[in-house]
Formats: structure tokens, C-alpha cells, sequence
């Protein structure tokens, strides 16, 4: 007989009528329909590994997908609190090769964990991995566990790459913290010289034709896939065939302020006010002052983004994907029209703002697979200028700032305020510019009665600039410094005194090398120039 079915009322999705525990929230994103999968990171060190690590993290994130990278070197660092110099990395050393391997094997069982009981979907382990006997290792670690492994190689031969590579992002590592620049890029060269003697790539013409992998060659200039096997595989390729690192900008911002937003109603098509004509003319004038060589400017297809875009004089292009979230039957109401006719969706959508989907209507959830086409185009594009809506607005800057579904909805997203962004080495810094044009403030907080409540969203595991911070971590591996001999320190770097500790991250203990020359700021960087 056919199961009886209720509908859920946050969600408004079917559900069995039975006495079968609720769905955990973090199921509700895209569901893989086979087992959980181990994204395999493969290259020489300075190739963008842990760019494409991170970054694909924040993207399979903010689609639903709960992921998160492990990253061996800050085992290693973790492990061993006294980084001498690039003797640690040489294939005949066998002490270190033994702490070196026992970091990978700390890191794996912290995959495993959190990918049986933490509820994750995919793990990136992101580490050199650029021997056959490792990458064996973690296949048959793999297979063990039931888990499905895609590696991605990351082969860029062109010296000047890997060398600006290594001056923006490498040099400000903990391992160089006390040293020059000078002795910390010779040091990382000598340290990439170890692992080119024994690097042996993957082989998808011959020894690795069976595996599921994608080679990233030249940063990006040419690709070479083989045997992607599910539909997540599919999505992650295709990502990684979309983003780009040339040096950029992106704008967001809202509408000029509307008449339904002077009426304090939702949705609808409304017109500017006299205000938000204003905004539009004050907006034309930034973008002259910006002077962006081809601009392009995206709007909704609802008329207060097309009048803002008009008062411009520049071409612009119309998105449907860019309209506002759909109230449903709660379109051009008020908040407190929809409290007094709808009192239970009223509580319902504060009780879970993110998942809560309006009667014939939209969620934020809805919202994010509605854009997910939006953010491929950015990622493709140079300089864009989005002309949005609040909720449209909060999902596109939740992307670029690896916010988490539980803070998406309560992003501040002010009208006649430009956000101007820039993606850096592994995040994005945003700079809000008022247009000091006064308008209504539309922002909700969120209720207390939520503040108080558990939340059972799981946090995003990249770590990107400008996000909310991440919980302390507790150590992970024991020290295998009883294991190592401690090396002189390179020329030029004096040990410090006193270990140093970062917030939010374990004690690194003593660095060697002195920190970088003051031009080289890790957030002002991105990885590879194009």
C-alpha cells in the first residue's frame, strides 16, 4: 500500500507518516546517493593545492554538501613545533619521513571520523601526495572504509608561476614566520627540489587509467579528466573548469530604495522612490569614479534594479536568477500583516529562517540552488557589478565570505551601501562604501527566542577571511618531536624565546625564520597571476 505522508511545516516537503526519526538538517543540501568521498589533493608544493582546497571547500559548503579540508602540513607543523629548514622534507631522511608519514595517518583517521560520525559528505586531504606507495595508501584506506576517492593534480612547470607562488603565500607560512625573504624562498625551493626526486604524477594513460581524477595543468589553461563517477564528481570538475585568478573586483549591491520598501512590504515589482533615484544617480557617479576597464553589470528582471541599472548609461544584463526570494502568499505584505494573518509561518520562518520555505513560495535554501548558475558566471568573470536584492544579496556575499546557512539570513545587506570585493590567496576581502544616501533599514535581527535555541547547523570548515571565527581546535596528534634531531637554524633567523601561539590555532612553538618583507600580506595576494 502506498505510506501515508505529512508535510513538513518549515520545509513544506513530504515526509513518511511513521515514527521514523526526522532528517538531520545537514541532509537537506544535495544528497550524494552512493558513499561519502575523499577529494585527494596531488602536486609539487607552491602549485595552489590548498587554494583549490579551500575554495572548492567553500563551494560544495555553500551548496549543501558539508565538507572539509585536512591539511598535513598543519599536522606536521602541529607535531613538530621546531621547523629547521628543508633537511625535514629530503627522502633520506628517516626519521622525519616517519613523523611525515604518521601526520598523513593522524590526518586520515580524522577523515574517517568525520565522515562516519560527523556527518560529513566529502573530505579533502590536501597534501602533496606525489608518490604511488602514498597514494596507495590512501586508496586502500579508501576501500577499507567504503569511500569513494577523486584526486585532483595540480602541474605547473612555468618557474615565474610557482616563484610569485611562493613569495605571496608560502613566505608568510608559520615555517618562515623569523626569516628573511631571501633565506625562506631558498629554503622552500631546496624543500621543492625533495620531493621533485621522487614526485611520480598521475598516469591516467596507463598505471592510474582506473582511477577518478581531473589534472589541472597550467592553472587552469588546459584540463585533463578521467572517470568521474557520480553526479558530485561531475559538479566538482565543472567548478573547477570555472574559476579563475586574475586579479579582480566584484560590487554588490541592493536596488535603490523602493516604494514597497518605504510601505515596509516585501516582494513585488515596485518602482524607486524619489530616495532611491538618488542612490541610482549617486551609483553612476562610483562607478565613473571606479574607472573599470569593461565593467559588466548584472540586475533581477524586477523593475527597481532595472531603474537603478538605467541611471548608469552603461549596458547591463538581466538575470531571472537574480530576483528577489518569493514570499509566496505572503508577497507585498508587511511583517506585521503576515504575523496577523499567517501567525504560525510568521513563527516558523524565525524559528529556522534558512530552511523555512514560504506557502507556494521560496526558502534561502531554495534561494542558493537558484543562484548556484550566478556564482559559476562571477567565477568566470573580471569586474562585475551586481545589482541585487537583500536575500539575493546575503546568498551571493555567504559564498564569497564561507558564511554558514545559519548566519546567511541575518547578513547585514544595507540599501545605498556598494559592497566592493576582492578575492585574495584563500578568501575574499569585501569593503562596505555607504553612498550616504538615507533609505529605510530593512534588516531584521534575529529574534532572541532563536538566539536561544540549539543549533544544529553544522559550521563551515574552510577558513576564509572575514568569516566567523572557527572554535579553538584541540590538538590532534601527539608531538613527534622526541622523533626529529633539531637542526641549526638557516642564516639569517634567530629562534625565538618564547613559542607563539595564534588565535584560534595550536601552538606552533618556535618558528625559525624570520616573518616577510612588510609588502607581502597573504590577504592582499591571490595565488597565481593568470
Amino acid at each position: 500500500m502506498p505510506m501515508e505522508l505529512t508535510q513538513s511545516r518549515i520545509q513544506k516537503i513530504w515526509l513518511p507518516n511513521d515514527n521514523r526519526p526526522a532528517l538531520p538538517r545537514r541532509s537537506c543540501g544535495p544528497q550524494l546517493a552512493n558513499s561519502p568521498t575523499v577529494i585527494v589533493m596531488v602536486g609539487l608544493p607552491a602549485r595552489g593545492k590548498t587554494y583549490i582546497s579551500k575554495k572548492l571547500t567553500r563551494y560544495l559548503n555553500w551548496i549543501g554538501v558539508p565538507t572539509k579540508v585536512f591539511n598535513v602540513g598543519e599536522y606536521r607543523r602541529e607535531a613538530v613545533k621546531h621547523y629547521s629548514s628543508y633537511d625535514f622534507f629530503r627522502p633520506d631522511n628517516e626519521e622525519a619521513m616517519k613523523v611525515r608519514r604518521q601526520c598523513a595517518m593522524a590526518a586520515l583517521r580524522d577523515v574517517k571520523l568525520y565522515l562516519t560520525e560527523e556527518g560529513g559528505q566529502i573530505a579533502v586531504f590536501d597534501a602533496t601526495n606525489t608518490t604511488r606507495e602514498r597514494r596507495g595508501m590512501i586508496l586502500n584506506f579508501a576501500k577499507e572504509n567504503g569511500f569513494k576517492v577523486f584526486f585532483i593534480e595540480s602541474v605547473c612547470n612555468d618557474p615565474n608561476v610557482v616563484a610569485t607562488n611562493v613569495m605571496e603565500v608560502k613566505l608568510s607560512s608559520p615555517d618562515y614566520r623569523d626569516c628573511n625573504s631571501t633565506d625562506a624562498m631558498e629554503d622552500f625551493m631546496k624543500r621543492i627540489n625533495c620531493y621533485q626526486a621522487s614526485y611520480q604524477p598521475l598516469d591516467p594513460d596507463d598505471y592510474d587509467r582506473e582511477l577518478s581524477l581531473i589534472k589541472v595543468i597550467d592553472v587552469g589553461r588546459r584540463f585533463l579528466v578521467n572517470r568521474v563517477q557520480d553526479h558530485i564528481q561531475s559538479r566538482i570538475v565543472y567548478y573547477l573548469m570555472n574559476i579563475h585568478v586574475q586579479p579582480r573586483t566584484i560590487y554588490l549591491c541592493r536596488h535603490g530604495e523602493s516604494e514597497f520598501n518605504l510601505k515596509g512590504r516585501i516582494g513585488g515589482d515596485s518602482g524607486l522612490s524619489n530616495r532611491g533615484k538618488k542612490f541610482a544617480e549617486a551609483l553612476n557617479k562610483f562607478v565613473e569614479e571606479q574607472n573599470l576597464k569593461d565593467l559588466k553589470i548584472w540586475t533581477s528582471q524586477l523593475k527597481r534594479t532595472i531603474q537603478t541599472a538605467e541611471a548608469l548609461q552603461l549596458p547591463y544584463e538581466q538575470w531571472k536568477a537574480l530576483n528577489e526570494i518569493d514570499a509566496g502568499v505572503c508577497e507585498e505584505m508587511t511583517y506585521e500583516e503576515i504575523r496577523d494573518q499567517h501567525p504560525e509561518e510568521f513563527a516558523l520562518r524565525d524559528q529556522d529562517k534558512y530552511y523555512y520555505r514560504y506557502p507556494s513560495g521560496e526558502s534561502y535554501q531554495d534561494l542558493v540552488q537558484r543562484l548556484e548558475p550566478v556564482i559559476m558566471e562571477l567565477e568566470r568573470q573580471e569586474n562585475v557589478l551586481v545589482i541585487c536584492h537583500q536575500a539575493v544579496m546575503r546568498c551571493l556575499l555567504a559564498y564569497f565570505l564561507d558564511k554558514s546557512a545559519d548566519e546567511m539570513p541575518y547578513l547585514k545587506c544595507p540599501l545605498h551601501t556598494v559592497l566592493k570585493l576582492t578575492p585574495v590567496a584563500y578568501g575574499c576581502r569585501v569593503e562596505s562604501i555607504s553612498l550616504n544616501i538615507e533609505a529605510v533599514n530593512t534588516h531584521r535581527d534575529r529574534p532572541e527566542e532563536a538566539k536561544k535555541g540549539p543549533n544544529p547547523l553544522m559550521r563551515r570548515n574552510s577558513v576564509t577571511p572575514l568569516a566567523s571565527p572557527e572554535p579553538t581546535k584541540k590538538p590532534r596528534i601527539n608531538s613527534f618531536e622526541e622523533h626529529v634531531a633539531v637542526s641549526s637554524a638557516l642564516p639569517g633567523c634567530v629562534p625565538q624565546e618564547v613559542p607563539t601561539q595564534m588565535p584560534g590555532q595550536p601552538l606552533l612553538g618556535k618558528a625559525c625564520l624570520r616573518p616577510v618583507c612588510h609588502f607581502l600580506k597573504v590577504f592582499s595576494l591571490l595565488i597565481f597571476p593568470r
